[in-house]
């Protein structure tokens, strides 16, 4: 276990990446990332494979060429279908009490398959899976957290009261695994059975498509509506959504698609995971802990997302860049902080969305969502007291209006700007894009998938890409320079925090701690890869 604690003993998984990856194209946000997939399938000759945590068919189709087909993409897997092309596609299912409303988008998506299958020949390959973590928690667990299922299973029933007749029909269709836990009674009441249930703590949160063997499409973005968003983030608050996607090719994608091929299996505890024919490839997997009745979590058999951050936190000497969804793992925060510490001319920069999606948008004040602030203010602390005022710098992107709130989707009189990326980038040496956000639960629990990048041209452009994305259009080079860029870039965003909103420049201003510190909360016995 030294390993996994230790930062300077990170465990030497993963691959180094190199000429892996021989082609890149850098996707930002849905408005270029979509287009691009559709095309990708457009493209294809023989096969697809994915794997994606959400999958919606409805989705409207965006580019050029898939519009000529039609209007969704059920459209376009029906055309791809017909062409003689092999499309397999794995979503993520979910605990059905835990996670209710992304059960029932899984088991949606099945409906949606089961609907192309019959407007398709008979003869077309079609495959789906919604694949459930094999990972259970045991016994002892599940009379610890019976009082938080409990509670879950309230909230259901009440919401079922207020459903139409067609809605419960509609919410029984599509939440297949609450079918042994509850029944409806002679009053129209959901009952759930006294006993204790199976919780499934870990999902396949990644996404990724590879075509042909020999392209891979990866990042951070599922397929929805909720999803799309464009480079401007011209729209309400709770509809942004920026995120970075990848498209690749050379030999990296034929180590995808082994990894689409095993995965489930591994998970399963049914076989090894592959091992990478090519480097910058990188994975997170858990597999099923059986045997023992105090298991909260499956074991990582995988961590090497984790371990390259480990080791591109060790190398770097002048800039590291993080932009992410979470920043909540303490062995990476002591990292850096270690590092901090011996490399005096290291500087970070972080870009953080203002306030979690459940926090910024529903006002969860959830156990969950309190354990993840305390989690963030834990690190970023850590951060703020290494590296001083001087040598750190945590940036949240806002809209450029104005919007007078108390609400956490406001950050200094404007609408936040939801970051769901996952993109780190040391000095001009190295770079990791992929599924996994900085927490436990992604680095240590979920599937995650990710390239990490180490041609200097690659790195150069996805730091063009993703950095310059926030930045005002006149902004030079000195604020992409890892000699310049910190300088510039605190400078940039004490401006912006200082201004109104239509007066800013770019979209950056300072990420706030106070409004996460009022909420914070410990959670004793929880594990750290929980949220």
């Amino acid at each position: 276990m030294k390993a996994a604690q230790d930062p300077d003993h990170a465990p030497r998984e993963g691959a180094q990446g190199g000429e892996a990856i021989t082609g890149l194209e850098v996707l930002v946000t849905a408005q270029e990332a979509y287009p691009a997939l559709e095309r990708a399938f457009l493209a294809a000759r023989e096969e697809v494979s994915a794997s994606f945590r959400i999958f919606d068919l409805s989705t409207r189709l965006r580019s050029k060429e898939a519009r000529a087909l039609g209007e969704t993409w059920f459209d376009l897997f029906i055309h791809t279908l017909e062409r003689g092309v092999a499309i397999r596609l794995v979503v993520s299912d979910f605990d059905p009490v835990a996670a209710p409303d992304l059960h029932r988008k899984a088991w949606r998506t099945q409906r949606q398959i089961a609907t192309v299958r019959e407007l398709c020949r008979a003869d077309v390959r079609l495959s789906f899976v919604a694949a459930l973590h094999s990972g259970r928690t045991g016994a002892v667990p599940r009379v610890l957290f019976y009082p938080l299922v409990r509670k879950k299973l309230n909230a259901l029933a009440q919401s079922w009261r207020a459903m139409t007749l067609a809605q419960r029909t509609q919410f029984r269709a599509e939440t297949p695994r609450l079918r042994d836990l509850c029944r409806e009674d002679e009053k129209g009441e959901l009952r759930f059975r006294a006993r204790l249930v199976d919780l499934h703590p870990a999902t396949h949160h990644q996404k990724l498509a590879v075509f042909d063997r020999s392209t891979v499409y990866i990042g951070g973005l599922d397929l929805n509506e909720r999803r799309f968003d464009t480079k401007g983030h011209d729209r309400a608050a709770r509809h942004t959504w920026h995120d970075i996607q990848l498209i690749a090719t050379g030999p990296v994608a034929a180590a995808a698609q082994a990894h689409l091929d095993g995965f489930l299996s591994s998970v399963a505890n049914a076989a090894s995971p592959a091992r990478p024919a090519a480097s910058g490839f990188l994975r997170t997997l858990s597999r099923v802990c059986p045997g023992t009745v105090l298991r909260v979590a499956p074991r990582p058999i995988l961590r090497e997302i984790e371990a390259q951050h480990l080791r591109g936190v060790q190398g770097a000497e002048r800039l590291i860049y993080l932009e992410t969804q979470f920043l909540r793992h303490m062995p990476l925060a002591r990292a850096l902080a270690r590092r901090a510490r011996r490399c005096p001319g290291l500087r970070l920069i972080v870009v953080l969305p203002a306030a979690p999606e459940d926090v910024a948008f529903a006002s969860s004040r959830g156990l969950d969502a309190r354990f993840g602030e305390h989690l963030q203010l834990r690190c970023l602390e850590r951060l703020k007291a290494a590296f001083g005022p001087d040598r750190v710098l945590i940036a949240s992107p806002v809209q450029p209006h104005i919007r007078e709130s108390g609400a956490r989707d406001t950050l200094k009189r404007a609408p936040l700007i939801y970051v769901h990326s996952k993109v780190s980038i040391f000095d001009n040496s190295g770079a990791i894009v992929s599924s996994a956000n900085l927490n436990g639960r992604s680095l240590r629990w979920d599937s995650e998938a990710g390239l990490h990048l180490t041609r200097a041209d690659q790195v150069s452009e996805l730091r063009r890409r993703v950095m310059g994305h926030w930045l005002p259009e006149d902004a030079g080079a000195e604020y992409l320079d890892q000699e310049t860029a910190f300088d510039n870039w605190r400078q940039l965003v004490e401006f912006n925090s200082a201004s109104p909103p239509h007066v800013r420049r770019g979209f950056l201003v300072g990420y706030e701690s106070a409004a996460a510190r009022e909420v914070a909360a410990p959670v004793p016995g929880m594990p750290e890869e929980m949220v």
